[in-house]
């Protein structure tokens, strides 16, 4: 994304922010309104010539605006101003837009509800002029999801309800472990903004790319700032995390790799949000809803409750508790917890041999209540609890300290099978790329010399050339010689973890490394201790002697 629309998006967001749209939530979803009308005039220009150069039609060509509803298309109204183009979006084209539950329902459900909180008429006049000064149509892909992810990066100086996104060194890394492919259905119970969709897209559309290019978690700018290519950023480097962008000029079916994408949020805000996210990175046909995971009366369709997927990617909400009454009865805990809730759905969702890489908070890996000890035992007994990353404590400042970890684990392909031989890895990430105190500018600053991430996917690559049967590191219990570096993985066999109420904690099983010996004789250890102790005494009375005669 070049240096103009960089400076285009942010007079867009300065331009709300003095207007008064200040909720980084609220003029994101403003945006999309705008942005999301003109990619469909766009759209529809393109629907307009296809019809005129094949006669008939190839069922692909009805358009969105016919007869008299072509008034309601971008092109038709960006010229209007004050109150009358206020009035005219928010009255006439919004309600329009949610009309088209029978020929679009995709667009119909983005505007159903939509509400167009920009009241004064003439920051509206000055956002609709910038972004028709935008032509999507001669922008690729990347570019579009480009602006978006952008545009998301305000939400990274605000965290309103919880509502902040996961890293991206930290959703690139449960990406590539889980390594989703083609055919694979892909959900997020509680999707937010789209991120972990998008970056599992990625990671397919750079699989089957030609020449896929690697770019730092950074960015392709931060690049740009150092004058290095990425040969050079990485030798400078060793620690440098990155990810593989591609086209997928070589995906065989674009239809079913948008309609394997599936995401739920609560929030319709995040809906509309995460579905322009979608749009903007060529994902048009994406099953994307609002709803209420948890619960039997928040939306969700037999079909949503029974639909089991290959790859879940997610970090729910781990703060609250819902009413015993309204929380699903397909759940495999009595909790009302919604953290605990949240890994149920996931692990009930999950297909045969299918995969989940979920954040939680570390509390779920410790706490001894029963619903926490039962809902770990199912996990190791029912299921492949291959990894449990550790998180540093500062990934989501400065919003939250949580300390978090991730779970990596599939769904085994036989039923009723008892894990009680299995090993369990833990990896320790101390360092993610970015300095765990300081805070700048709304977040915190790089430092990519120091980030455990790439190691442990190093790691991890080993672990799964082995079928899962070598975890890299040392057992549990092992002591280590004295001088020993502190191992950053380490595994321990199921046993020991059922005999610990399947406590999931990463330092509870971390091996030791042993003391140093004093090579001094012990005996001249005491003598000099006691010839110390004959001093302290002997000053002491000298100084009782000088307070006696000084009284």
């Amino acid at each position: 994304m070049n240096q103009d629309l960089r400076r285009k998006l942010d007079r867009i967001t300065d331009i709300l922010w003095a207007g008064g749209v200040t909720n980084p939530v609220t003029y994101i979803e403003q945006i999309s309104y705008l942005i999301y009308l003109k990619l469909l005039d766009e759209e529809e220009a393109t629907r307009e010539l296809r019809a005129r150069l094949i006669p008939g039609g190839n069922g692909n060509d009805q358009l969105l605006y016919p007869g008299e509803n072509e008034r309601y298309r971008w092109s038709k109204w960006r010229f209007r101003s004050g109150p009358e183009l206020r009035d005219f979006v928010r009255d006439s084209v919004f309600p329009y837009m949610g009309t088209l539950v029978e020929t679009e329902p995709q667009i119909a459900e983005y505007f159903r509800d939509a509400v167009l909180e920009i009241v004064d008429p003439n920051v509206l006049k000055q956002v609709v002029d910038e972004i028709d000064g935008i032509n999507f149509a001669r922008l690729g892909t990347d570019v579009k999801g480009d602006i978006f992810e952008y545009l998301l990066t305000h939400l990274g100086q605000a965290a309103l309800n919880g509502q902040f996104r996961t890293p991206r060194q930290i959703r690139t890394m449960m990406v590539q472990m889980v390594d989703p492919d083609i055919g694979d259905t892909i959900y997020d119970p509680a999707c937010g903004t789209g991120g972990f969709l998008i970056d599992a897209v990625a990671h397919i559309l750079a699989k089957y790319s030609g020449e896929p290019t690697e770019v730092p978690i950074y960015g392709e700018e931060w690049l740009d700032k150092r004058g290095q290519s990425i040969e050079e950023a990485k030798a400078a480097i060793p620690t440098l995390q990155t990810y593989r962008k591609g086209t997928g000029e070589k995906i065989p079916d674009w239809i079913l790799l948008e309609e394997s994408i599936y995401g739920i949020d609560v929030s319709r805000q995040m809906m509309r949000i995460a579905m322009m996210n979608l749009v903007l990175h060529g994902l048009r046909h994406t099953n994307v809803k609002r709803a209420n995971t948890l619960s039997d009366m928040g939306g969700l369709t037999e079909d949503d409750l029974t639909r089991r997927y290959r790859v879940i990617l997610s970090n729910p909400p781990f703060a609250g508790t819902l009413p015993r009454e309204s929380i699903r009865k397909d759940l495999p805990t009595n909790s009302k917890k919604s953290e605990l809730l949240f890994l149920s759905v996931m692990m009930e969702a999950l297909a045969a041999g299918g995969w989940c890489a979920v954040i939680v908070p570390e509390g779920l890996l410790f706490g001894s209540t029963s619903a926490h000890v039962q809902l770990r035992r199912k996990l190791i007994q029912d299921y492949d609890l291959l990894a449990v990353v550790s998180l540093p404590a500062g990934i989501f400042k400065p919003y939250a300290g949580v300390k978090t970890g991730v779970l990596v684990f599939r769904r085994p392909l036989e039923t009723g099978r008892k894990n009680d031989d299995g090993k369990v890895w833990f990896y320790e990430v101390r360092a993610d790329g970015f300095d765990p105190d300081k805070i700048q500018g709304g977040g915190r600053p790089e430092t990519p010399e120091r980030n455990d991430i790439p190691d442990l996917l190093v790691q991890w690559a080993a672990y799964k050339g082995s079928r899962f049967a070598q975890p890299p590191g040392v057992e549990t219990g092992t002591v280590m010689p004295s001088g020993s570096e502190e191992p950053r993985c380490w595994w321990a066999p199921v046993r020991t973890i059922a005999e610990n109420d399947y406590n999931l904690a990463a330092g509870r099983y971390k091996p030791q490394v042993a003391q140093e010996v004093m090579d001094e004789d012990p005996v001249t250890l005491i003598r000099e201790t006691l010839a110390l102790e004959r001093e302290i005494v002997e000053g002491l009375e000298k100084l009782l002697r000088d307070v006696e005669l000084g009284s």
